[in-house]
């Protein structure tokens, strides 16, 4: 299958070598073509357009920054809808509100294609390896003809309803993960004055109740972070803001408060204009030891 992929960050790229790697035919897209150049040398090919990647494609996936970036790929002269693409499945695997996904999807479907959202949990190595948890909202049917795609890179792939369904589950597990970093921050702090080694500390919080799986995935990077050697950016901080701040709104899309996710919007917007917004997650917790989170 010849497999179209729209967007070459790190979960772009990840997809991409997971997909390389399985026998597909791949060919990437990046609106700066430099950042494509590493998965050429993978075997990769590399879109001179949007409309070129799409009438070249079977099924091509975006996976791109935020609603901005969705838009302008799928709307426009130069898009992947300028192709005339009748019949052709796009997969949405971005995270966006619902309101996005659901305006995005009748767009697709007025040029006479298909569309499908599937926002993944998981980060690059879970994508590299084919084990992304996949949250899929549109047609059964277009889900079917995803399927063989998916399932290479998701270890679960679970359809949740019509098209926003899979961005709402997507918000839904991000919030108690959002809420947690500040939680960690603020234990760490009654730590502290312990002096205790920080790999043995998360070590400790991973094997109790108060460790979920985020310290067993992370915990080697916290403790790095914690011991003043910070590794490369995952997750940044101001992506982070973005996700709560839809998690507040598809809130109250629902009439429900959301207070303690509120409070943790504050502390990350108060990062944020401290210079931390392109900084990894793990940071956020050296920030609040050394400083932020004193009284």
């Amino acid at each position: 299958m010849h497999i179209g992929i729209v967007g070459t960050g790190k979960m772009g790229s990840a997809m991409t070598k997971r997909l390389l790697g399985q026998g597909h035919q791949v060919t990437v897209w990046n609106r700066t073509p430099e950042r494509a150049q590493p998965l050429k040398d993978l075997g990769a090919s590399v879109a001179t357009s949007l409309p070129a990647l799409a009438a070249a494609a079977d099924v091509v996936i975006s996976i791109v920054t935020d609603a901005a970036a969705l838009r302008s790929v799928y709307e426009g002269a130069n898009s992947l809808l300028s192709a005339k693409p009748q019949g052709q499945l796009f997969i949405d695997m971005s995270t966006v509100s619902a309101d996005t996904t659901r305006a995005n999807g009748a767009l697709v479907r007025a040029a006479g294609a298909h569309y499908l959202e599937c926002p993944v949990g998981g980060s690059v190595g879970p994508a590299l390896e084919g084990k992304l948890l996949g949250f899929a909202g549109g047609e059964a049917a277009d889900l079917e003809r995803a399927r063989p795609v998916l399932e290479l890179l998701c270890r679960r792939l679970e359809h949740v309803g019509e098209l926003g369904s899979g961005a709402v589950m997507k918000l839904a597990i991000n919030l108690p993960l959002m809420v947690y970093w500040q939680t960690l921050s603020e234990a760490l702090s009654l730590l502290q004055p312990l002096g205790l080694d920080p790999k043995r500390v998360v070590d400790i919080l991973a094997d109790t109740s108060g460790g979920p799986n985020m310290l067993k995935v992370r915990g080697s990077m916290i403790a790095q972070a914690l011991a003043g050697q910070p590794g490369g950016v995952t997750v940044n901080v101001a992506t982070m803001r973005k996700d709560l701040k839809s998690m507040l709104d598809q809130g109250s899309a629902n009439h429900y408060q959301l207070p303690v996710t509120s409070l943790v919007l504050k502390t990350f917007e108060q990062a944020g204009q401290q210079g931390l917004d392109e900084a990894d997650c793990t940071q956020l917790l050296t920030w609040w030891l050394q400083g932020a989170g004193k009284a």
